[in-house]
C-alpha cells in the first residue's frame, strides 16, 4: 500500500491518508479482509506522528471502510455493493468539484471542460 503525503497540500495529513486508503478500497486495490499496515508502521514509513495515523484509522473505521481487532491489526471491511457505488459517486463528485474550481480559476469554459472530459473518457 503506497500513501503519498504532500506537505504543500491544504488538506491535513490525516485526511490525505484517509482519502488515499478510501480510494484504494473503492478501486478494489485493497480487498475485503486485507490487512493494512499498523498505525505505528504507517507512521514510521511516512515519517509522521502515530497520533496522525490513529486519527486517519479512526475516521476510516467510523465510516465503515476498515475494522480493527485488538492485538491483530486493522483490516478492510466488507463493502456492500450498492453502498460502495454510492461511496464511489461521492468521491467522483468531490474530485469533479476540485476540477471545476481549478477550471474556473484558469478561465476554462464549460464547453472546453466537457471536451477535455470527453477526450479523456474515450481514451
Amino acid at each position: 500500500m503506497q500513501i503519498i503525503i504532500s506537505n504543500s497540500s491544504k488538506e491535513p495529513i490525516y485526511e490525505q491518508i484517509t482519502n488515499q486508503i478510501k480510494s484504494l478500497i473503492l478501486a478494489g486495490e485493497l480487498q475485503e479482509g486485507a490487512a493494512i499496515p499498523s498505525m505505528r508502521k504507517l507512521a514510521k514509513d511516512l515519517h509522521i506522528s502515530v497520533i496522525t495515523t490513529k486519527r486517519a484509522y479512526e475516521e476510516l473505521e467510523k465510516e465503515g471502510y476498515i475494522y480493527s481487532i485488538v492485538g491483530k491489526g486493522s483490516f478492510v471491511a466488507e463493502q456492500n455493493l450498492e453502498l460502495m457505488k454510492e461511496k464511489k459517486l461521492k468521491v467522483i463528485e468531490e474530485q469533479l468539484i476540485a476540477v471545476i474550481t481549478n477550471s474556473k480559476e484558469i478561465g476554462l469554459s464549460l464547453d472546453e471542460l466537457q471536451q477535455l472530459l470527453k477526450i479523456l473518457y474515450e481514451e
